[in-house]
């Protein structure tokens, strides 16, 4: 009965779901693309088997990359179908993987659509990234006999209580998965209390994604044409933010200093290139070149360039953490050896803000004007930034080993689950 109210109010929210993507598309046209996938009406799917694992957005999607790669090597006979929500994420999977995956968007969490998507697709298991959990999909999933796993799950105190509100829908949802590889202890220990089983710790994968050596060598061509310039990151910064850090750094910059700032969402890169101009700071753009001699603001309107931002900077700070968002990953800054700053809401990374705090990598602030403090601070320390960046390479490297424990799990549970479906 709860799933039937459940489908019968995202039904009726339809006509505002695609009001919300109209209005997206006004900032990213490809909003517009492929629209049938998301109602079920697919391309010709590939030969051959197929192994489905969905990635939500952009950071799902790079996370997923040393898993992919070991399905790939692990199950050479089969090709990935790889499904996402949004147009950034599928240009992150053309980049990121080429013609070795096949994309596709993931449908609308309708019975219909799903159901379609199952029977077009046939997949021999799924594996659904981080806290993907949709009650439809995965009623459809155990009525084809297809196992889905959760991969890389990540689980906050907050989400935890807002599944426990619905739990009538939740509930047999995460019953319905074949198996939970958790990042942490906490994590696993908040998903068995809403029904999932068996449940592993397993790590992050993120660890294991290595930063890659040309956008490593691109930052470091950054950094030589910058010269001696003091140079921080405002990384992956979230609606709210740049205001508060654009006041602050009016108020504190450090003489000569450069900020390159890179907003989370790309549809937001003009409005920041708006907010930097009526804040008075001189500001040049990523897409129009490097920065000159004068320049306050570097705006990085680019994707996919994230690694090459961390190697040009001195230091960084993880953005979606000023404000209660929850903080975005630390663990790309801390492999590209960065030394990092993060606010004080950090609820979606717990365990890797708590451990990159502990390992030294990491500084926790209180508000943007206590993060410039320590920028105006660390940029005159050497010796600590130093220290900083030799304890983000050794947390980074410690935390690594991830995929193989999930690969073996994974492997463990779909073919289990398909023996005890193959039985009944």
């Amino acid at each position: 009965m709860a799933r039937l109210l459940y489908s019968l109010c995202f039904f009726l929210a339809l006509p505002l779901i695609w009001l919300r993507l109209l209005w997206r598309s006004r900032r990213q046209p490809e909003y517009l693309q492929h629209l049938g996938e998301r109602h079920g009406r697919f391309p010709p799917r590939p030969e051959g088997p197929l192994i489905w694992v969905h990635a939500v957005s952009v950071g799902e999607t790079r996370a997923a990359q040393p898993l992919i790669e070991g399905l790939l090597a692990q199950y050479p006979d089969s090709r990935i179908l790889l499904t996402g929500m949004t147009p950034t994420g599928r240009a992150t999977g053309r980049e990121v993987y080429g013609e070795r995956v096949f994309q596709c968007y993931l449908p609308y969490d309708l019975p219909f659509t799903v159901d379609r998507f199952f029977r077009h697709f046939s997949p021999r298991f799924g594996v659904l990234m981080e806290t993907e959990v949709w009650p439809n999909l995965l009623a459809a999933a155990r009525r084809h006999g297809v196992p889905v796993l959760l991969a890389n799950a990540r689980l906050s105190a907050r989400s935890a209580r807002g599944y426990r509100r619905f739990s009538a829908l939740a509930r047999p949802a995460f019953a319905a998965l074949s198996g939970v590889a958790a990042q942490t202890a906490a994590d696993a220990e908040r998903l068995q209390a809403l029904g999932a089983a068996p449940v592993v710790v397993c790590g992050n994968l993120k660890f294991d994604v290595s930063p890659a050596a040309d956008k490593l060598a691109l930052g470091q061509a950054w950094r030589a044409a910058l010269g001696e310039r003091p140079v921080w990151l405002a990384a992956s910064t979230r609606e709210g933010e740049e205001a508060l850090l654009l006041a602050a750094w009016r108020q504190h910059a450090p003489a000569a200093a450069l900020l390159i700032l890179v907003p989370r969402h790309p549809q937001r890169f003009d409005e920041v290139a708006e907010l930097c101009r009526t804040a008075g700071l001189a500001t040049e753009r990523r897409s129009h070149g490097l920065p000159q001699a004068d320049t306050e603001i570097w705006l990085g309107d680019s994707m996919g360039e994230m690694a090459a931002y961390y190697a040009a900077a001195d230091l960084a700070f993880i953005g979606g953490s000023l404000l209660p968002l929850g903080g975005q990953n630390l663990i790309e800054a801390a492999a590209c050896g960065c030394p990092v700053l993060i606010g004080p809401h950090t609820f979606n990374f717990a365990q890797a803000s708590d451990d990159a705090l502990a390992a030294g990598a990491a500084r926790r602030v209180a508000d943007a004007e206590d993060l410039l403090r320590q920028v105006q601070h660390l940029l005159q320390a050497d010796g600590e930034r130093t220290a900083m960046r030799q304890a983000a390479q050794s947390f980074a490297a410690a935390h690594r080993g991830a995929t193989a424990r999930m690969l073996e799990f994974i492997g463990r549970r779909s073919a289990r689950r398909a023996a005890d479906q193959a039985g009944h």
